[in-house]
């Protein structure tokens, strides 16, 4: 079975990450996204097992302790891990796996698995990034001024990525992200594991 590739997306709140990598998923095939776990409480329409695994404190306290966690953080309070087994499971079945997390959960991928494909979605400027913020209308100012603050934050951290996808027009920033996918599938070692058959066959 060919192995799929793992790519690490991270932007500020309000960038546009989440719509962007759904409408990846959906126009791509063999991408999946990660499924974390968290300990927040689910907004207005958010499903269990769809958007995230929800989960007391105390049960993702035993699986950080049982070490399984292929990278965790703490945001706004609540705490965020990516099942190791889990994106294991996905990229042996030959799918390519996005793990939508912050910089720091970014590290933390790196460090275990220094082939991971970094990508980064900035916004067009800091008025669109506080109007998205501000549209969505599930938070007050004062958490609103909070996640900007966050966000310029997380910002500050691009250059730890591989790519820079800059998120003005919607469709040409969902293009950029399903030519880095397309692209890394052209690899050559990516190819060798996936034609090896053909390349023999040419070749004999």
């Amino acid at each position: 079975m060919n192995t799929g590739s793992l790519y690490i997306v991270a932007a500020p709140s309000g960038a546009g990450k989440t719509s962007l990598v759904k409408s990846l998923v959906e126009t791509t095939p063999d991408v999946v996204v990660s499924i974390s776990h968290t300990t927040r409480p689910p907004r207005p329409g958010e499903r269990e097992g769809t958007h995230y695994h929800f989960v007391s404190a105390a049960v993702f306290e035993a699986m950080f302790a049982a070490g399984a966690f292929l990278e965790h953080a703490e945001v706004f309070g609540n705490r965020y891990g990516t099942s190791q087994a889990a994106v294991s499971a996905q990229r042996a079945a030959g799918l390519d796996v996005i793990l939508e997390i912050d910089w720091q959960g970014a590290r933390q991928v790196r460090a275990l698995m220094p082939d991971s494909k970094t990508i980064f979605i900035v916004p067009p400027s800091r008025e669109v990034l506080r109007q998205r913020l501000i549209g969505r209308g599930q938070d007050s100012t004062e958490v609103i001024e909070r996640r900007m603050a966050a966000a310029l934050d997380e910002l500050s951290h691009y250059a730890e990525f591989d790519y820079l996808v800059i998120n003005d027009d919607f469709q040409a920033a969902l293009e950029a992200l399903r030519a880095i996918v397309i692209a890394n599938r052209q690899r050559r070692e990516i190819q060798l594991e996936r034609q090896r058959g053909l390349l023999q066959t040419l070749l004999s």
